[in-house]
């Protein structure tokens, strides 16, 4: 996560990397998506917002959604997400969200399945299991995404973008790729499983 000063829009900004999320009713939210999915979540009452940058690593299947792996690291990063908006008086009930990214631009091994897809159909279903309406969505195509989130507003500002080797987004998405897909497999291979709270 990386914090700076926008002369633009004359305050903080907040640039969110693959598996970060963040929270405020102030500051704007940016990140940059290829596979990933990225959620943006205002509270109407409070006025309290976050934003989340996640990825599934491997396919999930709708059926087993939630006993999935795989799926265990979007609960992660959105349960990450709801309780801090909680935490700060944030109600389930007063949520909105809007969802973005899962891009087809990284490349993934047959066996992995279709990341991308399997991204938005569990964030759609992990938002309609929580009663969370989706009141806006870009999701899916060929293009990354850059996004600007303006808690105070609910708004979001996007940028297509043509993903090419060696850019900035690809490397963190794919590092973030490896990274994820490491861990799944150091998880099965000891039989271990992650914790959500």
């Amino acid at each position: 996560m990386y914090k700076r000063y926008s002369e633009n829009f004359k305050r903080n900004m907040v640039i969110i990397y693959p598996g970060e999320f963040y929270v405020s009713s102030h500051d704007i939210m940016a990140t940059v998506l290829g596979s990933c999915i990225s959620v943006c979540i205002k509270d109407k009452k409070t006025g309290i917002a976050g934003m989340n940058h996640f990825m599934l690593p491997g396919d999930v299947r709708s059926e087993d959604m939630f006993l999935s792996a795989s799926a265990k690291y979007g609960m992660f990063a959105m349960e990450q997400l709801i309780n801090e908006m909680i935490k700060h008086n944030g109600s389930k009930r007063d949520f909105e969200a809007k969802v973005f990214g899962g891009g087809h631009v990284l490349n993934f091994r047959k066996t992995d399945g279709n990341v991308p897809e399997s991204n938005i159909e569990f964030v759609r279903a992990f938002l309609n299991m929580e009663q969370i309406s989706i009141v806006k969505q870009d999701v899916g195509g060929f293009t990354g995404r850059k996004i600007l989130f303006f808690p105070d507003t609910a708004k979001v500002l996007l940028k297509r973008i043509e993903p090419s080797v060696g850019s900035s987004i690809m490397k963190a998405e794919e590092s973030y790729k490896s990274k994820l897909f490491r861990e799944k497999e150091k998880l099965q291979e000891s039989g271990g499983d992650l914790t959500l709270f």
